[in-house]
């Protein structure tokens, strides 16, 4: 029945008119009140069109409730919520079932690990719910299915062997006796996981696999501080390569399998800058007399896959960011441009085939994974409304591509200072900004639809990047080791507002430390963002204002999300801080509404 045709019958029977109108109401609301997807839809654009919260009672939003997972380690979940339920994941992966509008706990799965050594801590970035099912990546590589209403295991399946992980485990040893590294402490090395929330589209689940190209990460003690040095060898064929996977949702079979980095071809056209214009001081001519040695580099070259895909059902693509190549920040036995990473990559949903990619930085020495997830959104160009896909990148560019092609649209503004990009390594130190965490990390970008603006959190953290050479050792074939450390200056965050339609800076707040964990904005003309002091934060969306916030009792490293029950619309975040950034871990879902 039409529209017309229901007008007219209501002329006749008000009633069914007047039910008919309660029924198209009470739709919209149920769709507006769910958090479905880790980006809410499959734009990935973190927008919520709920407006009860709004600029104008903001000052009234308090805690509502809370709940502690008892597992306080870097907590990074980004909560699901269909029907009055909410699901999030713990570090280590247990995956819990919580009442939305209270909080009290409905279920929980309790994940066993197979083993104890994990490339890249316990952090996961949340679960999928789809048909009755719960799905979750965990850090020992495995996809598992629960029951959404008991929790109960339906599948449980291997993406790769966790225990499959490279020789830099051993290579803390070829450090004795090099000036700085006699206190190091090893926090994570190259070795298959998975952390992010999987993506869930016709009757296929989504997963990347990480860990691939992370290369040497260590604590060392300089100066009675604790710093993060993070490195990589030349040579000795270590290193893994990345992938996304796509499974049948109902059974657990693999439909298709991409490799980040090809078979044949991954040495690409030997690039001597960026696409626009900015050199990578490569010696192409060295590089060059080392790829017949080094031809088989393509089986271990990195890669990772770090964030939920976007998906673009009408185009029937499916975009998503790839990680450095392996060896991370060393590139002696890696020859070329080291195709498809540090990417932004479209593959066709049904098959997997690439459609196209666009390399952000060919031959990476400086870790700059793309990592924050695409988003999709409607652009004005020339006159003609173009399907975009723009991702915020480690360099402090946000790219905006004609999602169709690929075509480079748009380059935004920096939103921080760069500096020295792209400088090699030194034995004395090269500072560059951004330094290896990046401009932005994996924290995803916000966007508000009415007005094409996007909202992204911000690093600033200059690094200084080193090179040694290395005695050669039996059974150890690296001759140097090249990595970045952070250096005493003041670091900050940088939270800011950009225009998709210009790519031009809106406006620029500044806080007390690097972020990450990303941004939620609402219909209510709100953006809300966490800070790793502990600080959940509410800016008008237009300019900037700080309206509210709250302190926790652990960093807010996590994306928030809102989400309606009963009429009541709900802002959630997940407060557990980040070891790699030095933020107070913790357990908390911090859950806010209005005072009544």
């Amino acid at each position: 029945m039409n529209i017309r045709t229901k007008y007219i019958a209501s002329l006749k029977y008000p009633c069914i008119f007047l039910l008919l109108l309660i029924t198209a109401c009470s739709s919209e609301n149920d769709i507006n009140a769910d958090w479905p997807l880790y980006g809410r839809d499959y734009s990935n654009q973190r927008f919520s069109p709920l407006k009860q919260i709004s600029t104008q009672n903001i000052s009234k939003l308090k805690l509502a409730w809370s709940y502690k997972t008892g597992k306080k380690a870097t907590f990074q979940t980004n909560p699901i919520v269909i029907d009055g339920i909410m699901y999030i994941t713990t570090p280590f992966n247990d995956v819990i079932a919580l009442n939305a509008e209270t909080g009290d706990e409905i279920w929980r799965y309790e994940h066993q690990l197979t083993g104890e050594n994990f490339c890249c801590g316990p952090a996961n970035r949340g679960p999928a719910v789809a048909n009755g099912v719960v799905y979750t990546a965990t850090i020992d590589a495995r996809l598992i299915a629960l029951d959404q209403k008991t929790g109960n295991v339906l599948w449980d399946i291997e993406i790769k062997d966790p225990g499959v992980n490279t020789n830099e485990r051993e290579i803390l040893e070829s450090l004795s006796g090099v000036e700085g590294f006699d206190t190091a402490v090893q926090v994570g090395a190259s070795g298959y996981s998975a952390s992010m929330a999987p993506q869930i589209y016709d009757g296929k689940v989504f997963v990347g696999i990480t860990g691939a190209g992370y290369g040497l990460h260590l604590e060392v003690e300089e100066g009675g501080r604790q710093k993060l040095s993070v490195g990589g060898f030349a040579g000795g064929g270590h290193g893994l390569r990345g992938f996304l996977v796509a499974y049948d949702a109902k059974t657990g079979e693999e439909v298709w399998r991409w490799y980040s980095v090809p078979e044949k071809g991954w040495e690409g056209e030997w690039k001597e800058t960026t696409a626009n214009g900015m050199p990578l001081n490569r010696d192409i001519t060295k590089e060059k007399s080392k790829f017949e040695k080094n031809k088989d580099a393509w089986r271990y070259g990195g890669g990772s896959i770090w964030s939920t895909p976007a998906i673009d059902h009408e185009l029937g693509l499916i975009y998503f960011g790839t990680g450095n190549p392996s060896p991370n920040l060393e590139d002696g036995s890696r020859p070329g441009d080291n195709l498809h990473t540090c990417s932004l990559v479209a593959l066709d949903i049904k098959t997997g085939e690439l459609k196209w990619y666009y390399q952000q930085i060919p031959h990476d020495r400086w870790g700059y994974d793309v990592a924050s997830p695409p988003i999709l959104f409607k652009l004005k160009k020339e006159g003609k409304i173009v399907r975009a896909v723009g991702q915020a990148s480690k360099v402090g560019w946000l790219f905006i591509h004609d999602a169709e092609t690929g075509e480079l649209l748009i380059r935004s503004d920096p939103w921080i200072e760069q500096d020295n990009l792209f400088a090699p390594p030194s034995e004395a130190g090269a500072r560059v900004v951004p330094g290896t965490i990046g401009a932005t990390s994996w924290s995803p970008v916000a966007i508000m639809p009415e007005t094409n603006t996007a909202y992204i959190a911000g690093i600033y953290q200059p690094s200084v990047f080193h090179s040694v050479k290395l005695e050669a050792q039996p059974r150890q074939p690296w001759d140097s080791y090249s990595y970045f450390k952070q250096t005493d200056e003041p670091d900050w965050g940088v939270f800011s507002a950009l225009s998709l339609n210009t790519g031009k800076i809106l406006w620029q707040t500044k806080v007390d430390n690097p972020m990450v964990g990303g941004a939620l904005a609402t219909a209510g003309g709100l953006v809300f963002t966490g800070e790793g002091n502990g600080r959940i934060d509410a800016f008008d969306a237009e300019n900037g204002e700080l309206l509210w916030h709250h302190n926790a009792d652990y960093g807010v490293n996590a994306p928030p999300i809102s989400y309606a029950v009963n009429g009541k619309q709900y802002v959630a975040v997940a407060a557990g801080g980040s070891k790699v950034f030095g933020y107070k871990t913790g357990d908390e879902i911090l859950v806010f509404a209005l005072d009544d």
